[in-house]
């Protein structure tokens, strides 16, 4: 469940698998990595999901 505030404001969400940054060994090597995408607010999260969410204020 998403906490209101964020279901509100949020615009979108950076997502990185867990594994997928471990190997890389930080969130920079993921993204140079092409481990890293981006996506909108209808995304289902997964067991595992590393998020950064973008929300407008």
């Amino acid at each position: 469940m998403i906490h209101t505030d964020f279901e509100r404001s949020s615009i979108k969400a950076g997502v990185i698998s867990f594994d997928d940054l471990v190997e890389a060994g930080s969130v920079a090597a993921a993204r140079s990595a092409g481990k890293a995408r981006i996506e909108g607010k209808d995304y289902v999260m997964y067991d595992g999901d590393v998020v950064e969410f973008r929300f407008n204020v």
